[in-house]
């Protein structure tokens, strides 16, 4: 663990970057300037190429959290007659569906429990008795929980029905390859996703700091929601011609400080050996905390084929001495800070495996919650549900 910071964020975001992402921000940048303005274009480029090896795709920097980013896409490229197709089955599906509704947006939606991954029968058979549907918006990965939605899947049902499938990769885009038969790299993911809109953010797998999101965007698809925007600030395709035609300048104020800590994270991502190299860290974090939560008598909210590499749901201990805060304030006395959980059905908390965080670490966090476990008095007899 590194001795400069206070505690490790083991959260599904912000989370814990690298001292160098960090030392970026510590220079000012004007925001109409070349050299700002170059590195702009360079982080756009290097999302596309992150994303695919086609020329067909190009990325949107959108200020605020990612959250912003969806409610972007969503008001921006559905058109006034459009209905959207939403996958809910967490928290993050839920919001879609809140947002489609704050913005007038006609909404079907595919309510699923949050343990239940997204239900290809129930996608198709809306898709083919409901032919007002123009969109399809799915969660890749489900933080919730730890979800991992069969985003290939449903963007082949997408495509099949001549629909537009939006991805909301908040929490896996540079964490785990887009899909299997995508390049070692990640590259082709987006095209073999069917994906015309992939959604991400600063704070998440590229391991940079919070201060906006990005759109991945199939060229031709975006260059057809001129003017659909509902609003001013979020009009996803007005900052793209903005972006497109004056060399990497916002239409308002950016997040400088943001997007040089994250052009020095996309370096340290290529660096690590890109998106396969993060997914086996992430893979091993996981692997090891999961193990050794186990061997302590923890349960797992979801079976091995559904849980992502990403962030991992445990189920309270059925012991009344267990309670989250104090359990949480005593792992972060021994720097460690973990997630409560959102799941309506369980009593849960979440652990992130994500960020500037190494097998040696989860070694530790494990040897750190039997200690706190044993401070508390909690004994490990089962989980409640």
């Amino acid at each position: 663990m590194d001795a400069d910071i206070p505690y490790l964020l083991l959260t599904p975001g912000p989370l814990t970057t690298s001292r160098t992402v960090r030392e970026t921000m510590l220079r000012d940048y004007c925001t109409w300037d070349d050299d700002y303005n170059t590195i702009v274009s360079d982080i756009r480029d290097r999302l596309v190429r992150l994303a695919t090896t086609s020329e067909n795709y190009t990325a949107v920097l959108m200020q605020g959290s990612g959250t912003f980013s969806v409610e972007a896409t969503l008001g921006s490229v559905i058109p006034p007659d459009g209905k959207l197709l939403v996958v809910n089955n967490g928290a993050y599906g839920a919001r879609i569906v809140q947002i489609a509704e704050r913005l007038g947006i006609a909404c079907r939606e595919i309510a699923q429990p949050e343990v239940e991954r997204a239900d290809l029968e129930r996608v198709e058979a809306a898709l083919r008795s409901d032919t007002a549907i123009t969109h399809v918006a799915l969660v890749h990965c489900e933080t919730t929980t730890g979800m991992l939605n069969p985003a290939g899947d449903v963007g082949r049902l997408a495509r099949e029905y001549e629909k537009i499938f939006i991805l909301d990769a908040m929490s896996s885009f540079g964490g785990i390859p887009l899909s299997n038969d995508a390049a070692a790299d990640g590259s082709g993911g987006i095209e073999s996703l069917g994906a015309h809109f992939l959604v991400s953010s600063a704070n998440k797998c590229i391991q940079g700091v919070p201060g906006f999101g990005f759109v991945i965007a199939h060229r031709a698809t975006l260059a057809q929601t001129a003017g659909r925007a509902r609003s001013l600030s979020l009009d996803l395709f007005d900052q793209w011609q903005e972006m497109e035609n004056k060399a990497g300048k916002w239409r308002y104020t950016s997040p400088t400080h943001t997007v040089r800590a994250f052009a020095q994270a996309l370096l340290e991502l290529e660096a690590e050996g890109g998106v396969a190299a993060r997914y086996a860290r992430y893979s091993e974090n996981h692997r090891r905390l999961c193990q050794g939560m186990e061997r302590l008598g923890f349960k797992l909210l979801l079976p091995p084929a559904y849980r992502a590499p990403i962030i991992t749901s445990f189920i309270y201990p059925d012991d009344l001495a267990f309670a989250f805060m104090p359990f949480y304030e005593a792992l972060k006395l021994r720097r460690f800070v973990i997630y409560p959980g959102k799941v309506s059905t369980a009593e849960t908390f979440r652990i992130g495996n994500i960020g500037h965080v190494f097998p040696d670490d989860m070694r530790l966090l494990v040897e750190m919650i039997a200690e706190a476990l044993e401070e508390l008095g909690v004994r490990l007899v089962g989980a409640r549900t």
